[in-house]
């Protein structure tokens, strides 16, 4: 009602204004006309002069007033240049910032609620480049100031720097249209003041600060290339460094706009996804779940079984999912599609130049105009006493060594509480081995929020996981008899915990060393150092993956090779910032637990207000069908609004539901629109309409059906 209020009273100033004949008053005519009469009122009374100049000037500008340049004209003409000019700056920049302040208030809740995942690119340049931007707008009197003020008032521009750099950018033009006004009887119109060489003058003056930002990019690039040999001529456009998910898709597109690429990898083709990661990790954990499945056979109506297998014919399953994905990252298809791939360690001599080392020894190399680290990640084996002594495994060994085994270890002993240690902890339970988990934090999936890990680590315990949080390993036991102990402390006290094998999943770690990185002095720490473009400290390298971070998601790798690839490529027509708003992740274990966007702890951690909607998926009746009644899908919204800062769902196919919130993120739809969409029944994707339904609920218009309840009992008579 205020933000009503305050519109209703701006358009009545702004009707008032025009009724009266206002945009005749502010004409260069009725300037001249009535100047000689004005500066008599100004010598008689000059403080009361200024004071009600600077209050009129301030209110048009406020306003959105036409005549801003008849009124400049008048400060000169009546107070000269020096008082002019002061007068004049000051007051623009205050009625400027009112009005950019008036349409913050009146629209921008609105603006970026409707258009905010459009506009985040936009409010993401602001931050990092707004007042280069408005210093160049307003140097340019093509732009007209009034619209810039209203315009900036919807983005997410500190109110200070609009003040200081309007003030700034505008005195050039003031002081032009302030002296011209102490010559007010030599001017018969606006055009007299405005030549086309002065437009053009201060054109020239608006895109200087592009210019000089692009000239020391330039020197810049000049300085980081100095010292090194630019070859004459490249073998190639592209040489991408690794074949995993990054990788794969860099050297495809490369190869779909026809650029001559090269892709070199040293081991498999496919990376840890393919073959040690995505891939075999969901096909034994389908393998399990139909073991757990045939366990509490009871709960679907049949008599309940103990499942009998071998483990060599379950891990020859995984070999055989493997196999089937294999061709589509294999080696004859992307030499089909025109890219030369090689099998090799890749090094990087100089900023083009990479050597590539065989298996057999032999070694050549190949210059490429630009080049893509992709290199991925490998598993953190830590520094734990003893470690070397027991039996462990890392998700690269996992899948070799229990093949090599005929049966499956009795004693599992997993280290590690987060997305991988919670899917292999559950599968290997659910195949009948005694599983122990350790986590060093509070709880398993420490990202999530405090209800998922609950419902995880339950569901995790009824499958039989002995699960061990706020413990830390301290080392590792062999003992005489051949038995492996790990030592842990939990709740102050040592405990032995006994296994058969140990699988260490604590995390994973980019593939820095052996790539010539430091050679060249590119920035190393737990990732390969980039800007926002995806480049490392040498424009013509980037990096894209788990090797560059911030995510390790085989759909983050393919999302950022776009970026490299692109930039790469294209970087000297345009360059894109890498755009991480919108990262699904999902952890495979039962129930599912998938989540875009804002967490209820990363809003709390990060001051952001909202709003809850939850839904519980053991109402839905296809759930109730399938016997899986059990998870919730929790949405996080803007306080009264629609608009969807994150989603997190804990249940069957969660990974699958999200994709309808990644969607409405992605464009900007909010819950209405997901409430309005119709859901095949009976779907699991119906919670996300109810959901939708809960928000709706919350904020039903009550004064409205009160007086809907009356008329509908009029209705009756």
């Amino acid at each position: 009602m205020k933000r009503l209020g305050l519109l209703i009273l701006i358009g009545a100033l702004l009707a008032l204004f025009f009724a009266l004949g206002g945009s005749q008053l502010f004409s260069l005519a009725t300037l001249k006309q009535h100047h000689a009469d004005l500066l008599a009122w100004r010598a008689a009374a000059p403080w009361l002069a200024a004071g009600l100049f600077f209050l009129l000037y301030v209110a048009s500008t406020a306003l959105s007033l036409p005549g801003a340049a008849i009124l400049t004209l008048a400060a000169g003409a009546l107070f000269g240049l020096r008082d002019g000019l002061v007068l004049v700056s000051f007051a623009s920049s205050l009625g400027a910032t009112l009005a950019f302040l008036t349409a913050r208030y009146l629209l921008r809740d609105t603006v970026q609620c409707r258009f905010g995942s459009q506009l985040a690119g936009i409010n993401a340049g602001i931050a990092r480049d707004g007042a280069v931007y408005l210093f160049t707008l307003r140097l340019v009197p093509a732009f007209p100031f009034f619209l810039i003020n209203l315009l900036l008032g919807l983005s997410s521009m500190r109110v200070w720097t609009f003040y200081w750099v309007s003030q700034l950018g505008m005195l050039a033009g003031t002081v032009v249209y302030v002296n011209a006004g102490t010559r007010l009887a030599g001017i018969d119109s606006l055009a007299d003041i405005v030549s086309p060489s002065l437009l053009f003058s201060f054109a020239l003056l608006g895109i200087f600060p592009l210019l000089a930002k692009a000239l020391v990019r330039r020197v810049t690039r000049y300085r980081v290339y100095r010292g090194w040999r630019h070859p004459a001529r490249f073998d190639r456009n592209l040489v991408v460094i690794g074949a995993g998910a990054a990788g794969l898709v860099s050297a495809y597109l490369a190869a779909a706009v026809k650029a001559r690429v090269t892709l070199v990898e040293a081991h498999r083709m496919g990376g840890d996804c393919l073959n040690y990661g995505c891939v075999p990790s969901k096909a034994l954990i389908a393998s399990a779940k139909v073991a757990h499945q045939l366990r509490h056979a009871d709960h679907y109506g049949l008599q309940p079984g103990v499942p009998a297998f071998r483990l060599a014919d379950v891990m020859a399953r995984v070999r055989q999912v493997i196999a089937a994905v294999a061709p589509h990252d294999s080696i004859e298809r992307y030499t089909a599609l025109g890219v030369d791939v090689q099998q090799g360690y890749a090094r990087l001599l100089d900023p083009w130049t990479v050597a590539i080392r065989r298996e057999d020894g032999s070694e050549h190399t190949l210059t490429a105009r630009s080049i893509i680290i992709a290199a991925g990640a490998r598993p953190v084996i830590p520094a734990l006493p003893g470690l070397e002594q027991v039996d462990y495994y890392t998700s690269d060994t996992l899948w070799d060594g229990l093949a090599a085994r005929d049966t499956l270890p009795a004693r599992l002993l997993v280290l590690g509480g987060g997305p991988i240690g919670c899917e292999l902890a559950q599968a290997f339970a659910r195949l009948g081995a005694t599983v122990t988990q350790v986590e060093r934090g509070e709880a398993l999936l420490g990202r999530e929020d405090a209800d998922v890990t609950a419902q995880v680590t339950a569901s995790l315990q009824a499958d039989g996981v002995e699960v061990l949080t706020g413990a830390t390993a301290l080392r590792c036991l062999r003992q005489p008899d051949g038995g492996q102990v790990l030592l842990v402390e939990s709740d102050g006290a040592e405990q032995a915990l006994a296994f058969d094998a140990l699988i260490l999943a604590v995390g994973r770690r980019a593939r820095l060393e052996g790539y010539g990185l430091e050679a060249l002095g590119i920035a190393t720490e737990r990732t390969v150092q980039t800007n926002d473009y995806l480049e490392t400290l040498y424009p013509n390298i980037l990096a894209a993956g788990d090797v560059a971070g911030p995510y390790q998601f085989t759909h983050a790798a393919a999302h950022q090779a776009w970026y490299a690839s692109v930039n790469a490529l294209f970087g000297q027509f345009r360059r894109f910032r890498a755009d991480y708003r919108i990262m699904p992740r999902v952890t495979f274990v039962d129930p599912e637990v998938a989540r875009v966007g804002l967490s209820e702890r990363e809003a709390q951690e990060q001051g952001i207000a909202y709003e809850v909607s939850r839904y519980g998926i053991d109402d839905l009746d296809r759930a109730l069908a399938d016997g899986q009644a059990h998870g919730f899908v929790k949405v996080l919204t803007v306080p009264g609004k629609d608009r969807i800062l994150g989603v997190t769902i804990v249940g069957p196919q969660a990974g699958e539901l999200l994709a309808e919130y990644v969607l409405a993120m992605k464009h900007g739809l909010g819950l209405n629109r997901i409430l309005a969409t119709i859901h095949s029944y009976p779907t699991l994707a119906e919670a996300n309409k109810y959901a939708a339904g809960v928000w709706k609920r919350a904020h039903a218009p009550q004064t409205v059906l009160r007086w809907l309840a009356r008329y509908h009992r009029w209705r009756l008579g």
